[in-house]
């Protein structure tokens, strides 16, 4: 196989996880390094735990993410279907192959005779394994006779097709991620390879798409390693050249114990799936990182780190940087623990580099009703606040003053800003103001004056003012707040403080 391609094969049975995110943004940055394709595969074959809307979530949070197949259910591509659901005719094929190989074996056990099974070997104190030490003792092709095995086909018992697995055999895999390992096929069990419905389990399916598919890379999470033997012998059963694998270790909580899950982000505060995701059984909406006011490029420059180091340890990198950098060879094999603190500072990053022409832009996109302030005014507000944001929302919520005068003031700030001859000295300079040009400059210079001319400190003048403005003494320099609320509205916000505090 010349050709990089690589795919990503989630299943519908919920929302995309932060690690199925990462995982499909490690295939796509190797993909775009090596010149290579993306690829989108549905494997929907487990129908029972089957979600409404799941596969419409994948697409659209990896759109979201900026991380675009090459090939998909949605975009089609040469090797269509995309759906393993659509996929059965191939599956059937390749099931008639398999079957006239070594490899592979039809059983007759039904649940209740292998629940029995395990029953007496739990009684003994073993642990029960359909392997090369019990199969010719079951119910299946290779321990009854053909006439057996065919009158049960005739009387259309239902059978699972298991996979054979060789006796006593060492397997030597190579793994990009982990290196070289070996296995012992005696630990191994007969797994199922086509269920008693005629659908093929995942260790089947992806391994047939993978070949129609070609397939050169296959890059996947850590939980799959165990599977790697079993796939590798498919191959081989198949007579197929197999893709080269690499595995990624686990993103773990915060606390750096266990794999990452929903019940850290609950605990927590964060989220851990891209987009928001209702429960169509439950309607309980799990939060995501889209509607918690992170930005797209910030939240996957921090995925892309969370196991991976770029040249020289740097840290912001657009998705253009990585797919130049990428290199699996430089993935981690420990896990990477997740940070909520790196999570928002990523946030804040991006916000900094963004202009004050896109901030705007993407405040309209939210749920706050800017619709009586004019764009221009916006934009100044946002250049004077982004700095102190992590969020979007942080320029509204941190800026309120710009668009609502205060109903109340902070009573710390109160104590330490006002005192008896305050009001007189705001209420000489609010007159002082109504020939004053209102801008930044003027309103700045005309504080001066009035505090040089009244042999006052400018705190005297500067602290009580802030406080009048905004309610606490925080924001950007007051000229500015002034300038941008306008004149009549900082003489009304002066008087209105002279009064609360008579």
């Amino acid at each position: 196989m010349e050709k990089v391609r690589v795919r990503f094969a989630p299943s519908p049975t919920g929302p995309l996880h932060l690690g199925g995110v990462r995982t499909a943004l490690y295939d796509y940055l190797f993909a775009k390094n090596q010149g290579g394709e993306f690829v989108l595969r549905i494997e929907d074959t487990d129908t029972a735990r089957y979600v409404e809307g799941a596969e419409e979530y994948i697409e659209e949070a990896l759109e979201w993410c900026g991380i675009i197949p090459d090939e998909s259910p949605k975009k089609g591509g040469k090797f269509a279907p995309y759906r393993q659901s659509e996929r059965r005719d191939i599956y059937d094929r390749y099931t008639e192959q398999i079957l006239k190989t070594d490899y592979a074996y039809i059983a007759f056990d039904t649940p209740e005779e292998l629940d029995a099974i395990r029953a007496e070997f739990e009684a003994k104190g073993d642990v029960f394994s359909y392997d090369n030490k019990t199969r010719n003792r079951l119910r299946n092709s290779l321990a009854l006779s053909e006439e057996e095995v065919q009158k049960l086909l005739d009387e259309k018992t239902p059978y699972v097709v298991r996979f054979k697995m060789p006796v006593d055999r060492i397997l030597n895999l190579e793994d990009i991620i982990r290196g070289k390992t070996a296995v012992n096929t005696n630990t191994l069990d007969d797994k199922v390879l086509v269920k008693n419905d005629g659908m093929p389990t995942y260790h089947f399916a992806n391994i047939i798409d993978d070949h129609e598919m070609e397939i050169s890379h296959v890059i996947r999470g850590e939980e799959w390693l165990p599977s790697l033997g079993l796939h590798i012998l498919l191959y081989e059963a198949m007579n197929w050249e197999a893709p080269q694998f690499a595995h990624l270790s686990l993103i773990l909580k915060p606390e750096g114990k266990g794999k990452l899950s929903k019940r850290d982000g609950d605990k927590f505060g964060f989220p851990v799936f891209p987009l928001d995701f209702k429960d169509p059984a439950t309607g309980i909406v799990s939060k995501g990182y889209r509607e918690n006011g992170y930005l797209p490029d910030a939240f996957i420059n921090m995925v892309a780190l969370l196991g991976w180091s770029p040249a020289d340890d740097k840290e912001i990198l657009t998705l253009e940087d990585m797919c130049k950098e990428f290199d699996l060879h430089k993935v981690h094999k420990a896990g990477a623990r997740f940070s909520k603190e790196k999570s928002e500072w990523f946030n804040h990053q991006y916000i900094q580099l963004k202009s004050d022409e896109e901030l705007l832009q993407i405040l309209k996109n939210t749920d706050l009703d800017l619709s009586a302030v004019s764009d221009e005014k916006l934009v100044k507000i946002i250049g004077l606040m982004k700095e102190r944001a992590t969020f979007p929302k942080d320029i509204y919520e941190n800026g309120k003053f710009f668009f609502e005068a205060p109903a109340s003031y902070d009573e710390k700030a109160s104590k330490k800003a006002w005192n008896d001859e305050t009001s007189a000295v705001l209420g000489e300079f609010a007159e002082n103001l109504t020939n004053t040009e209102f801008t930044s400059e003027s309103i700045k210079q005309a504080i001066h004056d009035y505090a040089e001319n009244k042999g006052l400190g400018m705190g005297k003048v500067m602290m009580p003012l802030r406080l009048a403005l905004v309610g606490e003494l925080k924001g950007p320099d007051v000229p500015d707040i002034m300038e941008l609320i306008g004149k009549e509205e900082s003489i009304s916000r002066i008087n209105n403080a002279i009064n609360n505090f008579k």
